[in-house]
Formats: C-alpha cells, sequence, structure tokens
C-alpha cells in the first residue's frame, strides 16, 4: 500500500436517479455478531500461521480444487497463452531512467529473462527502434547460480558516478530484502563490501565508505507495524552489530528511516531522518555535524517532494500555519530556499501550486533547474514545468501533451532539463515523450502497438450520488453500440483507500481478455483515493470508511439503474485495500453482483493491525483496541460480517503465501468461513509472488487467467 505517481483521464456528466441512494447495508452494526470478536471465537486463527503444516494442507486442498475447476474450463488455456504472450512481448516500452553519465538504465522480463535483467544504452541507442542494450545484472543468471528464486527490488547507486549500487534482493517476491553492494563497472557484486541480511527497511549512501541503514537489529529493534525503529551509521568494514546508533524511534511509530537532500551535482546539502508517527504523520529531523539532530518546524502531514536550484519543495497534507506566519491549504506545494530556511525556519515560504477543488497532483519530479508535475483536473491531467524566478516567485508553462489523456511524469535528468513523460487512456496505448523542460520541446521516443481490437470501443464519464449526496465519478469502457437493456457483462474495479488514485490508463490484458470478449470495464473513483487531492481522501478516513464502500455500492447501483449492466452480469474486482473494498460489497450488498475477484484481501479488521504490517494502517482504518473505533470498524468488518442466508455469489480469492505485508490469513480464513457457511467459493495461493501476487511474467499470466477464466465463468455464461 504504497502511494505513487500516476496517469490521467475523460470527462462527462449525467443526472441520476434516486435509485442510486439506496445503499442501506444489510449487515448494520446494531446486529449482534458473536463470531470471531475475540481470539476464542475465531475457529480459524490456525490459517494465520503462514507456514503451518495444517495451514499449508489447507491450501493445497483449496489450490487442487481451485485450479482443477478453472484451468479445466476449456477457455482458461487460450486466456493463458494471450496474457502471456502480451506480458512476455518484446514490443513493450521498456521503461527508462536517466543515469548521470548520460546513459539509460532499465529493468527489463520476457521470456527470455523470466526474473529480468538490469540493463543500460545511451539516450541515442534508446531512441531507436533496436536499442543496443548492455546487460549489468542477469537476475535469471543468478539465480541458478546461487539456488534462489531472487526477485529485483531495485538499486540505489552513489551520485555522482554511480558506480557502486546497493541492490536489493527478494527471495520470491517479499518485501523484505537483502542488499548487497555491486559495482557497475565489473559487473560483480563487490569482494567484501556492503551486505545486509534480510529485513524490510531501508538504506541510504552518505559516502563511499558509509551508510545510514534501518533495518532489523534483533530484539526491540523494529515497531509494533514490523518494520525499523532504529537508524544506524555504518562504515565500512564494519560489521552491523558495530554500527552506531543516530536516531530511535518509538515502538507505536510505523517506521524511521534515513535519506540525504542532494543538488543536482550529487552533492549533499543535508542528512535526514524521517520518523513516520502514523502512516500519514511525520516528523523530520536534520542529522547534525556532531551527531545531534534538529526537528525541522513542518506539519504532520507533508512530505519533502523536490530539490531543485537550491529550493527545498514541500507538499502540504493539511492546512498549516508556518512559522513565518503565512497560513497555507491542505494540497499546496511550497518552497523555501534550503539555506536560508535551516539558518532560520521563520523564513517566508514561496507557494508554488495551489490546486482547485476538483484538481490534484499526481506526480511530481525535478530535472536539474525544473518541477515537472502532472496536474490533473476531474481525473483528466496535464504535465506543468514551473521554476523559481530571482525574485522568489515560481514561473509555470505547460507541456503541450494531448489531451483528455492520462500523463506521467517519469524519469528526470540530473545533468540538463531532460525528463520522460507519457501520455496514454483506457483505450490509447501508451506514448513516451522526451521533453526539455527548459524549452518545452517534446519528441515522442516510443509507442506502444495496439494489443487489443479497440475498434467500436469508446470511454465516457458518469456520475453516481453516494448515500450523503456526493457525487462520485467513474469511467465506463464499452461498445459504442452497446444495448442499454442490462445485459452486458460488467467488472468494476475499486480501490479506494490510502490516496491512492484510479486514473485512466492502458492495460492490454484487460483489453485483450476482457473487453475484446464483449466486457464492459468500470472504475470508480471512491472518496479515499487521491483523484482530488487529500481532502477526497480523507472524507473516507477512520470513522467514516463507510463512505467509501457505498460510493463504490453507489457506482455499481447506478450501473444497474442505467442499464449497462444488471445483477447476473455485474462482478467486481480489487486488490489489497480493494479486497477490503469487494468484502464489503459482497457482506452489504450481494443483491447487487454476480462475481468478486477478491485479491490479497484485508477481510479480518478486527485483527488487521495485529498482522504483518497491518499496525500501520491504524491512521487509515482506526484501532480496534479502542472501543470506540472498534464499534465502527466491526459494523464493516468483512469477515465478522459474513453469515447463512444471503444471496453472495461464488467468489474468487487468491492471495499468496509470501506476502508478507498483508497476512495470507485474511484471504484463507475468509473462504474457510465462508465454506463453513455453506456458500461454494474458489480459493488459490499462490506460494511465490509477495503483496503482487506473482514473482515472474509466468506466474501474473496464470493468476490474470484465472481471474478472467472464473468472470467468463459468472458473467459471460
Amino acid at each position: 500500500m504504497i502511494r505513487s505517481a500516476a496517469l490521467a483521464a475523460l470527462l462527462a456528466t449525467t443526472s441520476l436517479t434516486s435509485a442510486a441512494l439506496a445503499q442501506t447495508p444489510t449487515a448494520p452494526a446494531a446486529q449482534t455478531i458473536a463470531f470471531a470478536t475475540t481470539d476464542a471465537s475465531d475457529p480459524y486463527l490456525w490459517l494465520e500461521e503462514v507456514e503451518g503444516e495444517r495451514a499449508l494442507a489447507w491450501v493445497e486442498e483449496q489450490n487442487r480444487r481451485s485450479l482443477g475447476t478453472l484451468q479445466g474450463d476449456p477457455r482458461y488455456q487460450q486466456l493463458h497463452d494471450q496474457a502471456l504472450a502480451i506480458l512476455e512481448s518484446r514490443d513493450r516500452i521498456p521503461g527508462p531512467a536517466f543515469l548521470n553519465s548520460g546513459l539509460i538504465s532499465n529493468f527489463w522480463q520476457d521470456a527470455t529473462n523470466i526474473r529480468g535483467v538490469w540493463r543500460r544504452t545511451t539516450l541515442d541507442s534508446y531512441r531507436t527502434d533496436a536499442p543496443e542494450w548492455e546487460t549489468v545484472l542477469d537476475i535469471d543468471a543468478l539465480s541458478r547460480a546461487e539456488g534462489k528464486n531472487w526477485v529485483y527490488r531495485g538499486a540505489n547507486c552513489l551520485p555522482p558516478e554511480e558506480r557502486f549500487c546497493l541492490v536489493s534482493l527478494s527471495d520470491g517476491g517479499k518485501d523484505a530484502v537483502m542488499i548487497r553492494e555491486f559495482d557497475t563497472v565489473t559487473k560483480t557484486f563487490v569482494e567484501g563490501g556492503f551486505e545486509l541480511p534480510e529485513s524490510k527497511g531501508g538504506v541510504t549512501w552518505v559516502d563511499q565508505d558509509t551508510l545510514l541503514i534501518a533495518r532489523d537489529f534483533g530484539e526491540g529493534s523494529l515497531t509494533t507495524s514490523g518494520y525499523p525503529m532504529i537508524v544506524k551509521r555504518l562504515r565500512r568494514g564494519q560489521s552491523i552489530d558495530q554500527a552506531e546508533t543516530i536516531f530511535t524511534g518509538q515502538p507505536t511509530d510505523v517506521s524511521v528511516g534515513a535519506s540525504t537532500l542532494r543538488d543536482a551535482d550529487g552533492v549533499v546539502r543535508a542528512v535526514l531522518i524521517n520518523r513516520g508517527v502514523s502512516f500519514y504523520e511525520s516528523e523530520t529531523h536534520v542529522l547534525n555535524a556532531d551527531g545531534s539532530t534538529t526537528q525541522l518546524r513542518l506539519p504532520a502531514k507533508a512530505d519533502i517532494s523536490a530539490f531543485v536550484q537550491g529550493q527545498l519543495v514541500v507538499s502540504l497534507k493539511e492546512d498549516w500555519t508556518a512559522p513565518s506566519g503565512q497560513a497555507f491549504q491542505t494540497g499546496d506545494v511550497i518552497a523555501w530556499t534550503l539555506s536560508d530556511w535551516l539558518a532560520d525556519q521563520s523564513a517566508r515560504a514561496q507557494l508554488v501550486i495551489r490546486p482547485g477543488e476538483r484538481e490534484a497532483i499526481e506526480g511530481m519530479n525535478s530535472t536539474r533547474n525544473s518541477l515537472v508535475v502532472a496536474l490533473f483536473e476531474n481525473v483528466r491531467g496535464n504535465v506543468y514545468v514551473y521554476r523559481p524566478n530571482p525574485s522568489g516567485e515560481w514561473a509555470r508553462t505547460r507541456l503541450d501533451l494531448p489531451e483528455n489523456v492520462t500523463v506521467g511524469v517519469g524519469s528526470a535528468s540530473d545533468q540538463n532539463d531532460q525528463v520522460f513523460v507519457s501520455a496514454a487512456g483506457y483505450l490509447t496505448p501508451s506514448t513516451l515523450y522526451l521533453a526539455d523542460a527548459a524549452t518545452g520541446d517534446l519528441e515522442p521516443v516510443k509507442s506502444l502497438p495496439p494489443k487489443f481490437d479497440a475498434e467500436g470501443l469508446t470511454v465516457q464519464q458518469f456520475e453516481a450520488r453516494s448515500a450523503d449526496g456526493t457525487m462520485i465519478p467513474y469511467f465506463v469502457v464499452h461498445r459504442e453500440a452497446m444495448a442499454m437493456d442490462g445485459s452486458n457483462p460488467t467488472l468494476l474495479y475499486g480501490y479506494g483507500g490510502f490516496e491512492v488514485s484510479m486514473l485512466p490508463g492502458y492495460s492490454a490484458t484487460t483489453g485483450k481478455l476482457w473487453l475484446e470478449r464483449g466486457g464492459v470495464y468500470v472504475v470508480a473513483n471512491t472518496r479515499g483515493g487521491g483523484e482530488f487531492g487529500p481532502r477526497w481522501h480523507e472524507a473516507a478516513l477512520q470513522e467514516n470508511r463507510q463512505r467509501a464502500h457505498e460510493d463504490f455500492q453507489a457506482v455499481a447501483q447506478d450501473l444497474i439503474t442505467r442499464g449497462i449492466t444488471s445483477q447476473p452480469r455485474l462482478g467486481i474486482m480489487g486488490g489489497s485495500q480493494g479486497g477490503l473494498f469487494m468484502g464489503a460489497m459482497l457482506t452489504q450488498r450481494p443483491d447487487l453482483i454476480n462475481a468478486a475477484v477478491i485479491q490479497v484481501p484485508l477481510f479480518d479488521m478486527l485483527r488487521f493491525h495485529r498482522l504483518l504490517a497491518g499496525a500501520s494502517w491504524i491512521a487509515e482504518y482506526g484501532n480496534p483496541d479502542i472501543p470506540e473505533e472498534r464499534a465502527w470498524i466491526q459494523a464493516y468488518s468483512p469477515y465478522q460480517n459474513l453469515r447463512a442466508g444471503q444471496p453472495y455469489p461464488e467468489v474468487f480469492i487468491h492471495t499468496s503465501t509470501k506476502d508478507d505485508r498483508v497476512h495470507p490469513g485474511h484471504a484463507r480464513k475468509a473462504a474457510a468461513r465462508m465454506e463453513e457457511l455453506g456458500y461454494p467459493v474458489l480459493f488459490y495461493e499462490n506460494t511465490d509472488g509477495g503483496h503482487g501476487a506473482a514473482a515472474n511474467l509466468r506466474e501474473s499470466a496464470r493468476r490474470l487467467a484465472l481471474e478472467y477464466t472464473y468472470l467468463t465463468r459468472r458473467l459471460m455464461d
């Protein structure tokens, strides 16, 4: 559950009928719920033992039955082959990353490189149709040599030369990684170099012989969320036990970590310690030369977003009166001259961006001299360039990208003003541009060829009225000649949490495996997401979480009211927080749906904070250990609200044994409880894959084929 950069949208509105207002849950809080409200009343706690013999035997039996059903369907193999061909195709756009050397770096997976290859080429070569790639590290070869199922999790290279890198390797896709120092010139791991054992956490270079590390240092070094609580300084030649502690947080924190603020030449201007007090609140401390730390006077909800031309750029997530006396609003982006501000934190800040009510910043990066921002209005995006003037004010220009598509800001150069930006839509394959932020020049360098037949398809944006009257936008991708008689097999996707925006993008597999076969695809932009900035997210936090569920249910009802689909033809899909969404729909409005794909879900919300990283999400959901908060959580927690005699459809739940973020016990217990109540359930657990539920492209193809085989059986047959 991590926030990330994004892509853009389309627009249309229409009136609604009163039927969309009928959002009363079938599991009201007033109901007496005895099941699994305590450990003693939960008969399936044994399924939380991830590698337990009894639990794995249960998983094996579930997999045997579910795979037999879905893979035995005559349509499975074609769907699998189509998905695999798309995932392994070599005409995909290789995602570029600027290196200070002027080269372009990329991580690539295909039919030959199943686990992937880290590689590089020149910018001129990258511009061609057939770049000449130089392999830096082959993960498949490394896995064979070491007898491991390594999943590459990125490399942190030391500026400015970027010769030495800290490579993160995950065993089977877990969040926890091993870190090893790698020499990109000799293309070997450094003998006797830095090596950190498997752990969640982070690491940052200070200089070639010094790291700041936040790891699992043994008993008492982790927060209750399972993340690092301590930052240490590790010098070359030291063992981890010899590392010097420089900062210690509190056990109730989410995590602590360190980073360096470097200018475009790679010079360290400040070393920062971040203390994550909650998922959204944090403290930032500066590490002083004498080893002490000083807390910066920033609001609890704020992100340091960029450092450009000596200007520290900060995004605000709450209203704030600065020490200077200036009043700023939620969503504002402000900047200070770093040296002036560190000398006097009451120095005046400059307002850079103030998004409107229906606007949100969905991506930001900095070139050597410019701030490049993806700014969306009503889920429709543009890319703007901001540059500080000598007066301190910031000037804005717009890049001339296509309109009514999703835009994204990619890698930016520290050497000049070049930046990669992208444009795509539900029916528009991605195009990658090389932009010059100084001149506004745009050069299309890569385009994804169409991966499915979009002839006769169109995209519309509608709005549904939620239970409290709020209008909830959603996108519908469908045949232009679609009959409005409720006969259309329709897949509704949602997430609705953690300020993650659901922006239009080109999904080749959705297009090929669903749209091309006559399906309708819908994406709901519910509260809890970030489509309209931090306030849209905050409207569904904690005691207001049910609003997000009602938003999603309102979209489902609106689809039926409009005649786009009907209950026998409507299915839903979502993962992680979106899996909680699916569980709430299942237990509150099963009368609206005939299928549910529930991916790596949260389900037992009375125990979420006790499982793996769950405690870090208390800021999102509330704390079940506090009676008042437990009451509002219990009212919607899907696991406790499953009951007999309901019109639940057969659901498809899947998870991963290696998921060390959202505990697989959530999915396991949901399936076991539904079976106990007499409902048909399809359950599949991949033994690898982490929170992404797949460690490589072949596993991803299998997951996709299982999902769309299930949806075909439920909604198209």
